[in-house]
């Protein structure tokens, strides 16, 4: 018989054991909700104090990312290679800088019927003498350019294809504000009906 009896023993020890473990829990849970019923609990505390304004700064700094818009300075230093043909016709009027010869064959024609008289004219244009002259040319160009220049640029986070991504962010973070929203913020709003 003594055999039977250690196992009954063990387990009026356990059922004993199990009642004073429930019991004991019990108490605790029910001292522990009335502490934070009853006092100003952190919790509610925590609620109105980090994490409601921490999801408001977080959804208003995602608003703000939206709406930001990057200015800088893009400095362009480049070798730009230009080659064309430039028409050019125009008239115009040039002026000599030293004296120009001019020698022609003509042929005069004696008065009165005298015949012709072939022969060579030979003469001097002076420095200074302005002749008009018609210009009908083509200028080849071929040169190459530095361009030096800095060109502003304004890039729109939100129209540069940031927008969606953002929109998530506000979307990860509007439900968690939204709850939080429906909590209770103090102890009173708990035990009083709604």
């Amino acid at each position: 018989m003594p055999e039977e009896s250690t196992p009954k023993k063990k387990r009026n020890f356990w059922e004993a054991f199990k009642n004073f473990a429930i019991i004991f829990s019990f108490i605790v849970n029910f001292i522990l909700v009335l502490v934070l019923l009853l006092s100003p609990a952190p919790i509610f505390m925590a609620k109105s104090q980090i994490a409601e304004p921490l999801l408001n700064d977080l959804d208003a700094a995602f608003v703000a990312l939206g709406e930001t818009i990057i200015r800088s300075t893009v400095k362009v230093d480049h070798m730009l290679p230009v080659q064309f043909d430039l028409p050019l016709k125009q008239n115009s009027v040039v002026v000599l800088t030293q004296p120009v010869p001019l020698q022609a064959t003509t042929t005069f024609m004696l008065p009165g019927g005298g015949g012709a008289i072939n022969g060579t004219v030979s003469l001097y244009l002076p420095t200074g003498m302005e002749l008009p002259v018609a210009l009908d040319l083509m200028v080849p160009v071929s040169a190459t350019i530095p361009v030096l220049i800095d060109v502003p640029v304004e890039i729109p986070l939100d129209e540069a294809g940031m927008g969606p991504a953002i929109q998530q962010l506000r979307d990860v973070v509007g439900p968690l504000n939204a709850f939080m929203q429906t909590l209770p913020d103090s102890p009173g709003e708990v035990l009083s009906p709604r």
